[in-house]
């Protein structure tokens, strides 16, 4: 790198498209891009709110919310990584991406819920528990990302070893 601008490697959430009007419009203030995110939330949400009233805290510990997100987390590095192998993030990929990463992902998994119930145990007087909560959460779940990224590459190598390229 000669450390130039052009030589960084480019967010592809930044991109920036001719308005109606002409002038630049980043894709975070497109409309349709807003609406994947919002309808892919509004499944993660209800998805997660439905498996947490399902399986309530057990002795305070709220499994649900727990298992909730490291499935997310895993979900997450396995959807990333499939897209990422399949080419650049523009089109369909964008559009998968952003309704089920952005979107149904970032309203399934919920990391102000593990904040809060940290906070709540830590303060209800289990920091033991509290603390194992938090950090088990956070660890467990950077396990999950890197094994959903694992998977996501060992099944495009098995997908280019067999001859077929998505």
């Amino acid at each position: 790198m000669n450390g130039h601008d052009e030589d960084l490697p480019l967010d592809p959430d930044l991109e920036a498209s001719e308005s109606v009007t002409g002038a630049p419009r980043p894709i975070h203030l497109r409309p349709g891009a807003l609406l994947l995110v919002f309808a892919g939330g509004t499944l993660g949400t209800a998805a997660r709110e439905a498996l947490s009233l399902a399986f309530p805290p057990v002795d305070g510990i709220p499994y649900a919310i727990f298992a909730i997100n490291i499935t997310g987390a895993f979900l997450l590095g396995l959807l990333l990584e499939s897209l990422v192998r399949r080419g650049p993030d523009h089109g369909g990929r964008r559009r998968v991406r952003l309704l089920l990463g952005t979107g149904a992902m970032g309203g399934f998994t919920t990391y102000s819920a593990l904040a809060a119930d940290t906070a709540h145990l830590i303060g209800a007087g289990s920091p033991v528990p509290g603390l194992a909560y938090g950090a088990g959460t956070v660890l467990v779940g950077a396990v999950a990302t890197w094994a959903g990224i694992a998977i996501a590459a060992a099944l495009h190598r098995r997908t280019l070893a067999n001859g077929v390229e998505r």
